[in-house]
C-alpha cells in the first residue's frame, strides 16, 4: 500500500494539473499531495487512512454528505438503461424533464424554465448569452453591460472569470473583460466609513450601484449579478436591508438580477434558495453544487417567465436559439439531481442548515469571538467564517505575507477538521454539509479554537 501511495504521489506531481494550486510549489513537492480514498457522512478518509470532518463540504457542494446510496443507486440504474442522449430539437429524458419539474416547483416564484450545463461556470456563460440575447430581441443592443461586485465568485471562464471581483482569477490572464463592470462589495466589516450602521452602509452600497448605472448611462447597464450572501469573497452576509435597496435601484433603470444561488440554492442558508432567504427577485438564477451535491456534475441557468416570453419571441423571429452543450441535460446527471432532491426533501436538510447553522455560528462566537485577534464571526445559515486581525481595536489587518488564515486552516487540518483558508484576507471559512448534527458542530468549534490559539496565542 505504501508502495502504491508512493507511485500515485509521484504521478501526481508529474502529470495532474490541479485547479487552484501553486503549481511550481506542488510539482517540486514542496506542497503534500493527499490523495482521496473514500468518504461517509461528514468525513472523507485519505489512502493513508486520515480521517477527516469536511467542515467545507469538498466546496460547498456536497449538501447531503457522502456515501448516500439512493444516489449512487440512481447513477448506476440511469446508467445502464440510458448513459446518455443529447437535448437539443426538442430531445429529452424521463431524467432530465422531471427534474426541470421539480426545480421549479421548489424556485422562488416568477420562475419558468431551467437550462443545464455542468458547471456554474458555464451557467453564468449561458446567463450572460441569455442576457444579451434578450435585449437584442427587444431593440436595445446597446444595454448590454453586466454589472458584479468586488469580492463576488461567478466562474473562471473568460466571461465568468471577469464576473468574479477577486484578483487571484484576473492576475495575468487579461481579465476583467468589457463590458463587465464592478461596484462595491457589501462588506460590513470592512466599511471604510465605521460611522455607518448596516442600513447606512446598504444605502451607501445601494447609491454606488446607482452612480455607476448613470455614469455608464442605464441605456447600456442590462444587467446586475450577486450572490445572496458572499462565498469565496469572504463568507460575508449583505447588510440588512441590502437587497431591497439594491432591487429598487434595478426596477428603476430596468435592469435584470441574476442571483448567482451555486452556493446557497437548495437550502444552505436555511431556506430552498437564498433569494427567499432575502427578499430577492431575480430574473434568472444560478444553480449547481447543491443541486446534485456533487455526486455528478449538474448546473443550471432559472429562467424567470418575463425572459422565457422574450426567449421565445426571439425564437419566432430568429429560429433555433444558438447555444447549446453537448452534455447539457445529461441523463445520468439528472439522474443524480432527482435522488439529491428527494434525499434534501426526506432527511430534513433545509430545516437542519437553519437550525444547526444558527447553533454552530452561535458557538463558534462564543468560544474564539472574543480572541485578541479574531475581529469578527459571522455567517448565515450553515456558512460561516473567522475574520483574523492583528489589532482589534483598530481593525488591523496582518501583512497578507504572513499568511495567518493559511496557518490557521493547517492547523485545524492537524486537528482532523477541513476549513477553508479563503482569498482576499485572513479569513477561515466553513460550509459544512448540511446534515451536520449539533454534536459534528461541537468537534469542529473545538478544532477551530485550538487551530487558532495554536497560531496566535504568541502574537
Amino acid at each position: 500500500m505504501l508502495d502504491k501511495r508512493n507511485e500515485l504521489n509521484a504521478w501526481d506531481r508529474d502529470h495532474f494539473f490541479h485547479p487552484s494550486t501553486h503549481m511550481g510549489m506542488h510539482a517540486r513537492g514542496e506542497t503534500p499531495t493527499r490523495v482521496i480514498a473514500g468518504a461517509e457522512g461528514v468525513y472523507i478518509t485519505d489512502t493513508a487512512g486520515k480521517k477527516s470532518l469536511d467542515a467545507f463540504a469538498g466546496l460547498y457542494c456536497v449538501n447531503v454528505g457522502y456515501g448516500r446510496q439512493k444516489i449512487a443507486d440512481a447513477i448506476a440504474e440511469q446508467a445502464r438503461n440510458l448513459a446518455y442522449y443529447h437535448a437539443y430539437v426538442g430531445h429529452g429524458t424521463e431524467a432530465s424533464i422531471t427534474l426541470s419539474k421539480m426545480i421549479i416547483d421548489r424556485a422562488p416564484k416568477g420562475m419558468s424554465r431551467v437550462y443545464f450545463g455542468l458547471s456554474g461556470s458555464d451557467a453564468n456563460e449561458t446567463n450572460i448569452k441569455l442576457i444579451w440575447y434578450y435585449n437584442n430581441i427587444l431593440g436595445r443592443p446597446e444595454k448590454k453591460k453586466i454589472i458584479s461586485r468586488w469580492r463576488g465568485y461567478h466562474g473562471s471562464g473568460v466571461m465568468t472569470g471577469s464576473l468574479t471581483g477577486l484578483e487571484l482569477f484576473h492576475k495575468a490572464f487579461d481579465l476583467p473583460r468589457a463590458p463587465i463592470l464592478h461596484t462595491e462589495a457589501p462588506y460590513f466589516f470592512r466599511r471604510t466609513d465605521r460611522s455607518m450602521n448596516e442600513e447606512q452602509f446598504a444605502q451607501h452600497c445601494a447609491d454606488r450601484l446607482e452612480e455607476m448605472i448613470l455614469a455608464e448611462g442605464p441605456e447600456t447597464v442590462a444587467a446586475f449579478i450577486g450572490e445572496p450572501i458572499l462565498g469565496t469573497g469572504g463568507i460575508v452576509p449583505p447588510p440588512k436591508t441590502y437587497w431591497q435597496k439594491i432591487q429598487a435601484v434595478l426596477d428603476k433603470y430596468d435592469v435584470l438580477l441574476v442571483a448567482d444561488e451555486v452556493v446557497t440554492g437548495f437550502g444552505r442558508l436555511g431556506t430552498m434558495f437564498g433569494s427567499d432567504h432575502y427578499g430577492m427577485k431575480p430574473d434568472l438564477i444560478t444553480i449547481a453544487k447543491g443541486l446534485t451535491s456533487a455526486y455528478a456534475p449538474l448546473s443550471g441557468s432559472i429562467v424567470s417567465d418575463k425572459m422565457w416570453q422574450v426567449l421565445v419571441q426571439g425564437s419566432d423571429q430568429l429560429g433555433a436559439i444558438g447555444h447549446g452543450w453537448t452534455y447539457s441535460a445529461h441523463p445520468i446527471c439528472a439522474a443524480a439531481g432527482i435522488a439529491n432532491l428527494e434525499l434534501v426533501d426526506e432527511l430534513g436538510i433545509v430545516e437542519n442548515a437553519g437550525s444547526t447553522g444558527a447553533y454552530f455560528r452561535s458557538e463558534l462566537a462564543k468560544a474564539v469571538g472574543d480572541h485578541r485577534h479574531v475581529g469578527e464571526v459571522r455567517g448565515d445559515g450553515l456558512m460561516a467564517a473567522i475574520e483574523f486581525v492583528e489589532d482589534k481595536d483598530d481593525r488591523k489587518f496582518f501583512d497578507p505575507a504572513q499568511k495567518i488564515g493559511p496557518q490557521v486552516a493547517a492547523a485545524l487540518l492537524e486537528r482532523g477538521v477541513i476549513g477553508r483558508a479563503m482569498p482576499q484576507g485572513d479569513i477561515l471559512g466553513f460550509a459544512p454539509p448540511l446534515c451536520l448534527t449539533r454534536e459534528e458542530a461541537d468537534i469542529v468549534v473545538k478544532a477551530a479554537a485550538a487551530a487558532i490559539e495554536s497560531v496566535l496565542s504568541n502574537r
